[in-house]
Formats: structure tokens, sequence, C-alpha cells
């Protein structure tokens, strides 16, 4: 008896479209994550990238639950001494609103170059504008 093991040569790549407008942050986040990972596939492997392609929509309307929008805080550091800059959510938002999405689904994968190159098939845009009509991607709904 043998072992499938998917190949990433042969396997056609789908394009996911997700509408973040009134939607809660965090379901967003793990049905991407989901998608890029490939976990929706039969064909699904651990150690091969078999995950399809995600577009996300009006992530400047995405919601937070709860009081997040002024409790929750994104650091960073640069490196120095006393270096650490903290932005709540609501500043992140007004510097930057693809940020909340991109970080939430960065969070959800794996942290090594698979997982590397998993995030780099997330497209997020603030408005409801995208540049990838041309590769018909498939409307999704998330709950």
């Amino acid at each position: 008896m043998k072992t499938f093991v998917a190949s990433s040569k042969n396997l056609e790549r789908k394009w996911h479209l997700i509408d973040a407008e009134g939607k809660i942050l965090g379901r967003i986040a793990t049905v991407a994550a989901r998608l890029l990972q490939g976990k929706h596939r039969p064909q699904y492997t651990t150690f091969i990238d078999t995950g399809d392609h995600v577009i996300v929509v009006n992530a400047a309307q995405v919601k937070l639950s709860g009081r997040k929008e002024d409790q929750k805080l994104y650091r960073r550091h640069s490196g120095y001494e006393g270096g650490l800059r903290e932005e709540s959510a609501r500043l992140v938002r007004q510097r930057k609103p693809i940020r909340l999405v991109e970080l939430a689904v960065r969070g959800m994968l794996p942290k090594t170059k698979l997982g590397n190159t998993m995030y780099r098939k997330l497209n997020v845009y603030a408005g409801p504008d995208h540049p990838h009509s041309a590769q018909k991607p498939t409307a999704l709904e998330v709950a």
C-alpha cells in the first residue's frame, strides 16, 4: 500500500475573494489562514504548500469585537535599547488599515519558511477594488 504525498508542481491553485466589510477580524483571519495552508483540500500535506491565493477587500471596515479597538496593542521593537513601540488598534487602523488583517492572518500561519511562502499568497486591500480580476476569484462568505 502506497502513501499519498501531494506535489506542488501539478497542483491547481484557486483564488478566493473575502469581503471584510462589517465582519469580525478573527473570523476572517481563520478562514484566510485555512485557505492559505490548504487545509480545505483532501490532498493536504503538512510539509508541502498546497494552499490557494486569498484576496481580502474592504479591510478598513473590519470589526473588532468588544473594546479591542482601544485595548488591543500592536508592538514592534527596533532592536535598540528602549526601542519598543506600542500602538492601539485604532491608531494602526488610521495609519495603515490593511495591517490589522495582515498581522491577524500572519499570526495564524506556521512560523517557518513554508509559512512565509503561504503568507505571500495573501493580498489585502483597504477598499473594494483589487487588481486580480483576471484570475477570476470566487467570492467566499465568512460567517
